[in-house]
């Protein structure tokens, strides 16, 4: 059970294992945390995210349904449309707690974020990506570079909250219809140490969130 003022997903980020990286007590210093999945079935799939701020706070939940060529191409793909997604509401100077339940990309974005501080971006680890998700991590490489810092944690499927929303997205499609809750601050503005983000005017979702991951 998540403590009282706290973030659902943050407890699981603070209880899972991230892999190539330390997991300091400071880990809970993180403002957002996104939580993907995707999935994929011969007769379509889809593709899921829940992004928290750290106090609790739901800034969105997102349902798809998409036609990746399979399961493994499905994760990239959910995981760059939630660190878009997160992108157009936070501020560059956010930090940010990654969750998913695909033990490679887990390690392929700890390695990416250790290689950030390399001058030619050289991962410590061999890193292999599924040929059909190379254009999305690419996508993932930039938003980590985006942000202040960001490191992913290895978490069970069946406490992932975006994989209900990745498995069946036509009986979650509301979810996309909600009012978003998080705003970016104003120009200037670091990303606040309690992780609230300013009361300013709302920052619509991304186009890439109308419309299916392969387009």
């Amino acid at each position: 059970m998540a403590v009282h003022g706290r973030s659902t997903l943050r407890d699981l980020f603070d209880d899972s294992p991230t892999p190539h990286i330390a997991h300091p007590p400071r880990t809970h210093h993180r403002h957002f945390y996104v939580a993907t999945d995707g999935s994929y079935r011969a007769d379509g799939g889809g593709l899921g995210a829940v992004i928290e701020t750290r106090d609790g706070r739901r800034v969105a939940r997102i349902a798809l349904p998409d036609t990746p060529p399979d399961n493994n191409v499905a994760e990239y793909r959910a995981l760059h449309l939630g660190l878009d997604v997160l992108a157009a509401r936070a501020p560059p100077g956010s930090r940010v707690g990654v969750l998913v339940d695909h033990d490679d990309l887990a390690a392929n974005v700890n390695d990416a974020t250790l290689a950030a501080g390399h001058p030619d971006w050289e991962p410590a680890h061999p890193v292999e990506v599924p040929t059909h998700g190379k254009y999305h991590w690419r996508g993932v490489r930039a938003r980590i570079a985006h942000f202040e810092e960001l490191r992913a944690a290895r978490i069970d499927s069946r406490v992932n909250p975006a994989h209900p929303l990745a498995n069946a997205p036509d009986q979650y499609a509301h979810v996309n219809r909600r009012t978003d809750r998080c705003v970016i601050p104003a120009s200037g503005e670091r990303a606040p140490e309690d992780g609230r983000a300013d009361a300013g005017s709302e920052i619509p979702p991304p186009s890439r969130a109308e419309r299916r991951a392969g387009d």
